[in-house]
């Protein structure tokens, strides 16, 4: 357990991926009132106060991306130096509403730690995933659903939680847990579609939950929405490139290919096309393994996600709505 004198985080934006978690961290930044880790993605509690290990990051670009997380404790203490006296200090880190030993880990640190989740159809958010996944060169199956088919075999060889399409919408199984760590009135429940329909309101949610001023906390305009990429024979050509300079990337300081992968990243991103519609039969089979869990979850919240069964999304953020915030 943190010590007393420590100033750590005493809320966490946990998750889900591809669900708005940048969006609002990035709102709220916004308010006087609060202090956001200047690192957005830490991920310190997906850690036991060691390295990842390289044995354990098997998919494309895995590596590499576990050399950028903070472990160290006084690194990650340090992320909240700058925090003004009386600002209630805050990450974000959206793995950890996934990763159960990082619940357990947060809720032992900071026994009275607020907890702010964002859920979004999981289809649509498993889809989401995989074009941001394919944007970054990095995801090697061109099709959706194959992708999806890949998933199990994909954690059993060890791939990082990012490329677990379904299963980091099983939300609510993921609830379940957290609610054994972290009471309930300490849980902030958003849906997505909130955070891009009315993002105001869903701020004033948010700041009310944290103990600060409503009202105070703005939009801001999306920056981690990925393009739709067609697959060409040059997108082909550019994202082996991109895969094998992340499998490099490994043993190179992280921001050395960050900064050497930013050429090849906007090579890709230029083929960018409309994002096509997702097949009925497609999302079916996507959706039926997950009907079991969005029925726990409408039993644990006490609300329907009715919206979420049926044969059509809701689309991705850029569509939707330009001009708000969304991940």
């Amino acid at each position: 357990m943190s010590d007393p004198s420590e100033r750590g985080p005493q809320f966490v934006i946990a998750g889900a991926p591809k669900a708005g978690t940048t969006a609002l961290h990035a709102a709220l930044a916004t308010h006087p009132g609060l202090y956001l880790s200047p690192v957005k993605e830490p991920k310190y509690y997906l850690t036991d106060g060691r390295p990842p290990p390289r044995s354990g990051q098997r998919g494309p670009g895995d590596a590499h991306s576990a050399q950028e997380w903070i472990w160290r404790r006084e690194e990650y203490l340090a992320l909240f130096d700058a925090a003004p006296e009386d600002a209630v200090r805050g990450e974000s880190t959206p793995f950890y509403l996934y990763d159960r030993a990082a619940q357990a880990r947060l809720a032992a640190d900071v026994p009275d730690v607020k907890v702010v989740v964002v859920v979004r159809d999981p289809v649509d958010r498993a889809w989401s995933n995989w074009v941001h996944l394919r944007a970054d060169g990095l995801e090697p199956e061109a099709d959706f659903r194959t992708a999806v088919r890949l998933e199990e075999r994909r954690i059993a060889e060890g791939w990082a939680p990012f490329w677990h399409y379904r299963g980091l919408g099983r939300y609510g199984e993921q609830l379940r847990d957290l609610y054994k760590s972290v009471p309930r009135e300490n849980v902030c429940l958003l849906r997505y579609r909130q955070v891009v329909d009315t993002p105001r309101e869903a701020l004033d949610r948010v700041s009310t939950f944290l103990g600060v001023e409503p009202g105070v906390a703005h939009v801001v305009p999306p920056e981690n929405v990925k393009p739709h990429v067609a697959d060409t024979a040059r997108y082909r050509v550019l994202a082996r490139l991109t895969r094998a300079g992340a499998a490099l990337g490994a043993y190179a300081p992280p921001q050395v290919w960050r900064q050497a992968s930013r050429p090849l990243l906007a090579a890709l991103h230029a083929g960018r096309s409309p994002r096509p519609p997702m097949p009925v039969e497609v999302r079916r089979e996507v959706l039926g393994p997950l009907l079991p869990d969005i029925a726990l979850l409408e039993e644990l919240t006490g609300e329907s996600f009715a919206d979420w069964k049926g044969d059509t999304g809701r689309g991705d953020f850029r569509s939707r709505s330009a001009g708000t915030a969304g991940r």
